[in-house]
């Protein structure tokens, strides 16, 4: 039962996965476009790398998902260092891109206060609180 179910969520997970990858990609080209047509080389840098850890969060999530806890714990314990460490990246260059268009200092420094304290929030739920134990 619990295997028609999950295949049922992949069927309709895929198609709704596949169309997000396409407008996602659709999307992330048009900006690369505007940017280099602009000249503006910080912006292009800015959506080749935000898209790549993108996909990567994706897949990693998505790979982690799918294993079976008692036989992956250690793959899963990697997995979970990437996740984190591409959350922590996209958090960093998006609070970059937002703290470079604030007029006044004090909110760009409360950006990158938010960023740091929800990149330290997750390590902390992520790997330093205990589990509990069902």
């Amino acid at each position: 039962m619990a295997d028609q179910r999950v295949a049922g969520v992949d069927a309709a997970g895929g198609a709704l996965g596949l169309a997000g990858a396409v407008l996602l990609t659709a999307t992330c080209a048009a900006a690369t476009y505007r940017a280099s047509a602009a000249g503006d080389v910080a912006s292009v840098g800015f959506v080749i790398v935000s898209y790549g850890a993108l996909l990567l969060l994706l897949r990693f999530l998505r790979e982690y998902e799918l294993l079976a806890p008692p036989e992956a714990a250690v793959r899963r314990e990697g997995l979970r260092r990437r996740v984190w460490a591409l959350c922590t990246l996209l958090t960093l260059i998006f609070a970059w891109k937002v703290a470079s268009v604030m007029t006044w200092p004090g909110v760009a420094v409360g950006v990158w206060a938010a960023a740091v304290v929800t990149s330290a929030g997750g390590f902390v739920l992520l790997f330093r609180q205990q589990r509990r134990r069902l």
